[in-house]
């Protein structure tokens, strides 16, 4: 872990796998001390984000490095079951750079359990990661203008739904009805970092 201070009331952690940013975030959000308002992971950092009249720096530090990371239980978290329709303009693409073919391809983003690594892009937009590497696919080499709400697509290792209609350049290979951002909903992002989710077909 390489800690930076980030203004006067936040700090970041730098670590050297996705797997060290998930076990450190588990661990701190479960223990959060008195004035760290927000946690924010990301691929390969943490953003501690904390009131600097009620806690002291050097204390978040010591808060950070003395507290240990906590791997990945599955059936501790929270699960989300979302249900897919593989119905992707990119599906049959996916087959062939995969080599798996569609109907592989569809057993293997189902047949594993996702973890929510971090949000990003959009509002309620969730980066999944720890699925099947045979679904390890590029970014489309011409983004799409516009993908709509509640697409499923890949890009390198993590799947995601897209919340809303925008730009995007990942490989859809379906569509979902659930709805991924709600603002009056508590909290609004149906996927929060730490959760399982597991997609079923329809």
């Amino acid at each position: 872990m390489r800690l930076l201070p980030n203004g006067d009331s936040a700090m970041l952690a730098e670590f050297d796998s996705l797997d060290d940013v998930l076990a450190h975030f588990r661990a701190l959000d479960a223990v959060r001390m008195p004035g760290v308002v927000d946690l924010i992971p990301a691929a390969r950092t943490l953003l501690v984000c904390f009131d600097a009249e009620t806690a002291h720096a050097d204390d978040v530090r010591r808060w950070l490095v003395e507290t240990p990371p906590v791997r990945a239980d599955p059936a501790a978290g929270t699960e989300v079951v979302i249900e897919v329709r593989y119905d992707g303009p990119d599906l049959e693409e996916v087959g062939e750079l995969s080599g798996l073919g569609v109907s592989e391809v569809i057993a293997a983003h189902t047949g594993q359990v996702w973890t929510v690594a971090f949000g990003g892009f959009a509002p309620g937009f969730a980066y999944l990661t720890g699925g099947d590497s045979r679904l390890h696919v590029p970014r489309r080499d011409s983004p799409r203008t516009s993908v709509p709400a509640g697409a499923v697509g890949l890009a390198g290792e993590f799947s995601g739904v897209y919340p809303r209609s925008s730009p995007g350049g990942w490989q859809l290979i379906g569509t979902t009805e659930q709805v991924l951002w709600q603002p009056d909903r508590t909290p609004p992002a149906l996927l929060r970092p730490g959760a399982t989710v597991r997609f079923e077909p329809r």
